[in-house]
């Protein structure tokens, strides 16, 4: 009896262990054949995983690339941590945030290139606004709501819960920009993502003026008609 959590913490890490190692064939074959040519066959045989096991952990492979924006997140995630510990003031913790997300996509920049005709359709599930895209969508956002809510500045209320959202939309136009970016080191980028941030955290800390009150609720009444309801915490 007392075996029992050592053995299932085992067969939990052995199949975390697969797990990761078909999501890894899988990115490997996307970026030598690209999406549309790689199958959950090869993916299977890449891994060294019968093709049964492969369906097990991702049942298609839309499935594997929802893997790979959870991956991804993760390390976004894991690589903002310090500087979200580290940084008070509102620009430098989401400058860092930016940054840290194309460090972390760097590697995979040319895969993202041939992804994206696939991810920009809109009736694609990797779509980044589709209801399977949700989860990654959310905590991601969540991530921008701790950029926020740890930030020295005054929001005023109703625009500090919409704002996440915004800021999200702002990174991913940013991500956008990155695909196409060719220059070394992706400086264009880099330099875009540095003066957007500042003029964003400008606009952000004018909010509070009385008189630009008409146009805050512009921005929250525009998000409510294109976006939605304000996300769930």
């Amino acid at each position: 009896m007392t075996k029992e959590p050592a053995e299932n913490s085992s067969r939990t890490d052995r199949g975390e262990e697969t797990r990761r190692k078909i999501l890894d064939a899988a990115l490997a074959l996307f970026r030598e054949k690209g999406y549309d040519d790689t199958t959950m066959r090869a993916v299977a045989e890449r891994a060294g995983v019968s093709l049964g096991n492969a369906y097990y952990y991702f049942d298609s492979k839309e499935s594997l690339l929802q893997g790979y924006y959870a991956a991804a997140h993760l390390e976004h995630l894991l690589a903002s941590r310090p500087i979200l510990e580290r940084e008070t003031s509102l620009e430098a913790r989401l400058l860092g945030v930016h940054l840290a997300k194309h460090d972390v996509n760097e590697p995979y920049h040319r895969f993202a290139g041939l992804l994206f005709h696939t991810a920009a359709d809109p009736r694609s599930p990797l779509n980044p606004f589709s209801n399977e895209s949700a989860t990654t969508r959310t905590q991601a956002i969540a991530l921008y709501a701790e950029v926020l809510h740890g930030a020295k500045m005054r929001v005023p209320k109703d625009l500090a819960e919409r704002l996440p959202e915004l800021l999200w939309l702002h990174g991913m136009g940013l991500v956008l920009f990155w695909i196409y970016d060719e220059s070394p080191g992706r400086a264009r980028t880099r330099a875009l993502t540095r003066r957007s941030t500042e003029l964003v955290v400008k606009l952000i800390s004018l909010a509070s003026n009385p008189l630009l009150r008409p146009l805050r609720k512009a921005v929250i009444r525009m998000l409510e008609e294109t976006v939605g309801a304000k996300p769930a915490p």
